[in-house]
């Protein structure tokens, strides 16, 4: 698949620089993954394109306030974004400008009465641009939730504010973890949720802790070529028996998100640990904590996703290439077209797409 075939005019204008209000008020492009044939909804009528029996699968991390500025010894002034902790008050970052920070400078984020310093403790990582700093003291993920910012993605050309604690953030984000927010699970809120679970569809939930790679564009030619950020993902015991139940009865595993597509693919794929020595079918999930780094394109075979609800991508971006695999390339360039002449809100706080 060439770069070219992942790009598409998009201008400033069409991506939303702030979410809908209420959540469930954002446009809803309806696409038959058959035909390609469109209808326009909203998405509080997400309900009523559900059936009974259906299984929905939501990502429950929760987006820690990754985002900290600080300044160096020097006065230079130093921003950092956390990836993950590594333990011992160890955390993967990536700094700017990371040039310019050495090993061994201390990085003090202190604000508000509230003191927080960390030192660079090791080089760059080659070819990635990440590096390691150790924070001093104790209570440091408590300071890191006061004094961090939300980390919106580059291409939300504002600083964050206070509304973006809450509203880049699903209603039901319960395990920390993510630099970014599975953006496709934020039209949800409490009473939809409780009305789809009365249509008698079943609603479970899987971890997979988005990683700062959701935004790197790919540059690789070809797109195959490119190369993911490995994420951590948690298929409970639960979530996967009653995925692989409605699999074995022939009903749909729907998807909120590219975040559950790649859990949900990665543990079909025997990634996960077996939590018994029975051997599970291929349409079969395997439950348990791992990590995965797939990167689904065009073509791909889908093992577990029927259907998939998900927001409008950028260009070059893996997030893309995903929803091409699994409606078709040209279905899905046909229905972005649509959206950019009907007005419909791109990326993270824009509206959705179900492809079903």
């Amino acid at each position: 698949m060439k770069l070219s075939d992942l790009d598409y005019p998009l201008s400033k204008e069409k991506i939303a620089l702030f979410p809908t209000e209420p959540r469930t008020a954002a446009k809803l492009l309806c696409v038959d993954r058959k035909t390609g044939a469109l209808a326009h909804r909203i998405f509080s009528n997400l309900p009523e394109l559900l059936r009974p029996g259906d299984v929905l699968v939501l990502n429950n991390t929760q987006v820690l306030p990754a985002r900290l500025f600080g300044k160096r010894a020097t006065g230079g002034k130093v921003e950092v974004l956390l990836l993950k902790e590594a333990g011992g008050n160890v955390w993967e970052v990536l700094l700017k400008p990371g040039g310019r920070v050495k090993e061994g400078q201390v990085i003090d984020f202190g604000a508000r009465e509230t003191e927080l310093r960390a030192k660079v403790i090791h080089k760059p990582v080659p070819d990635s641009g990440q590096r390691f700093i150790k924070f001093e003291g104790r209570g440091v993920r408590e300071k890191i939730k006061m004094l961090g910012h939300i980390p919106l993605p580059p291409y939300i050309d504002r600083a964050d504010e206070a509304l973006d604690k809450t509203m880049y953030q699903t209603v039901f984000a319960e395990k920390e973890g993510a630099v970014a927010s599975p953006t496709a699970g934020l039209h949800f809120d409490e009473a939809l949720i409780e009305e789809i679970r009365r249509k008698g569809v079943e609603v479970v939930y899987v971890t997979l802790h988005v990683s700062y790679g959701t935004f790197q564009p790919i540059t690789m030619e070809p797109v195959e070529a490119h190369q993911m950020f490995e994420e951590e993902y948690e298929i409970p015991e639960e979530a996967a028996a009653r995925i692989n139940r409605a699999k074995k009865e022939g009903r749909r595993v729907v998807a909120c998100g590219t975040t559950c597509v790649r859990a949900l693919e990665s543990a079909a794929k025997g990634t996960a640990p077996l939590k018994s020595s029975k051997e599970l079918s291929l349409s079969a999930v395997r439950p348990g904590k791992s990590s995965t780094s797939i990167f689904i394109h065009p073509p791909y075979k889908f093992k577990i996703v029927d259907a998939l609800i998900t927001n409008f991508h950028m260009p070059k971006s893996t997030l893309l290439a995903m929803a091409a695999a699994f409606l078709g390339y040209e279905k899905l360039m046909a229905a972005y077209n649509t959206a950019l002449q009907e007005n419909y809100r791109f990326a993270s706080y824009g509206d959705a797409m179900f492809i079903n």
